[in-house]
């Protein structure tokens, strides 16, 4: 079933971020994305910026504008839940095109029009991966102006889950447990680790998937070891352990479903590691619930991987943030001091490698009361085909 984001949720939206804004003694909001990264903007418009990069301004005054690049004014009037647009050329995409014939806006117009005062503080949010000559038209237009990392503006909005966004989510999880399923029927040790993210990326779409949550991981043998990877025009061969992290992505939800596999049997040494993978795949499930700090989940998970043996073979861990991002805000670390909340979503990433295998068990969950609701839980065995 498909579900869509009603305007009055996109409103509420709105009004606490201006909330905030108020809160905060800023002047102004600009909130970046880019297409890869296109969460911020998307949340508080719909929109989803393709080439180009964009962003959101919220005033301190109420209003809102969506902020865009040359080209893409008919596609943001069609998709755009805000309706004031503004374009900018700083927001071009990387060939750097001049658009001489194209009248363009800048930010001494959104500033004047949106805020109508000289601009004092603006607050910047997706600081991590804000473009420079973003940030100098803005300094430009109000050179004076302090400027003021806001992340958490728009992040402490995005962590807890609406019942809309969990319908979604749940939505995009059905899918790529659907395309795991179809994936181990039609899997063989001739294909190529690319051909078979084909078999994946053609039931995703077929299912219901409006893109990918992510890059689809087909990582076999040595190459699983890779805990950020890309699939190769590789056979991935019999009695390998082959990594499979499969990713739908619906009405701008993600999901991530990561088993792994093999053609044949395990070598001994690596269904021992996968094994223990999902023993403290399991536990970090049990552990999680409201109320509980998020440290606390974390130091029991690397006590567990001591008891089994594997502290060793543990590179990070064990549980991230997920929703319009396969991986966002918050990560499940050992500093972590917040406390779990109802309807925080959470991918468990179980992630061990050795010198020749890696591998990762990984599902999504809803923090409730008592046990996590899963999002997924299809195929949690030794898969051996």
């Amino acid at each position: 079933m498909e579900y869509t984001i009603p305007d009055e949720e996109f409103e509420k939206r709105w009004e606490k971020v201006i909330e905030k804004v108020r809160e905060k003694g800023l002047d102004i909001l600009i909130i970046h994305s880019n297409e890869a990264d296109f969460a911020n903007v998307r949340y508080l418009s719909d929109y989803w910026p393709i080439f180009e990069t964009s962003g959101v301004a919220v005033s301190k005054t109420g209003k809102l504008a969506l902020l865009i690049g040359p080209e893409s004014e008919t596609f943001a009037r069609d998709r755009s839940k805000i309706k004031k647009i503004y374009k900018i050329l700083q927001y071009r995409e990387s060939a750097e095109p001049n658009y001489p014939d194209i009248e363009l806006d800048d930010f001494s117009i959104v500033f004047k029009e949106l805020v109508g005062e000289k601009i004092k503080k603006i607050g910047l949010a997706g600081y991590q991966i804000f473009s420079l000559p973003v940030y100098e038209a803005i300094k430009k237009a109000a050179p004076d102006a302090e400027i003021i990392k806001s992340d958490e503006i728009i992040d402490d909005l995005r962590i807890i889950k609406s019942e809309i966004e969990l319908k979604m989510m749940k939505s995009a999880f059905e899918i790529s447990e659907i395309a795991l399923e179809e994936t181990l029927k039609s899997i063989n040790s001739e294909m190529t680790e690319l051909q078979v993210v084909g078999i994946i990326e053609k039931s995703i779409y077929e299912n219901g998937a409006e893109y990918e949550g992510h890059p689809q991981y087909v990582l076999s043998g040595k190459n699983s070891t890779h805990a950020i990877g890309r699939p190769k025009h590789e056979k991935i061969g019999r009695n390998r352990l082959i990594q499979l992290n499969i990713g739908a992505r619906v009405n701008g939800y993600s999901s991530s479903v990561g088993r792994p596999i093999c053609i044949g049997k395990f070598k001994s040494e690596d269904r021992k590691l996968v094994q223990a993978g999902l023993d403290m795949h399991l536990k970090t499930i049990e552990w999680m619930r409201a109320g509980v700090k998020a440290k606390e989940v974390v130091r029991k998970f690397y006590e567990y991987g001591e008891k089994l043996g594997v502290s060793k073979n543990i590179l990070y861990g064990p549980c991230h943030g997920i929703g319009m991002m396969e991986v966002e805000k918050p990560w499940m670390e050992l500093n972590s001091e917040y406390y779990l909340q109802e309807n925080m979503t959470f991918q468990v990433d179980t992630f061990l490698y050795s010198e020749n295998v890696g591998l990762r068990w990984e599902n999504g969950v809803v923090v409730k009361k008592d046990r996590p609701e899963l999002l997924s839980s299809k195929l949690m065995e030794i898969i051996e085909i």
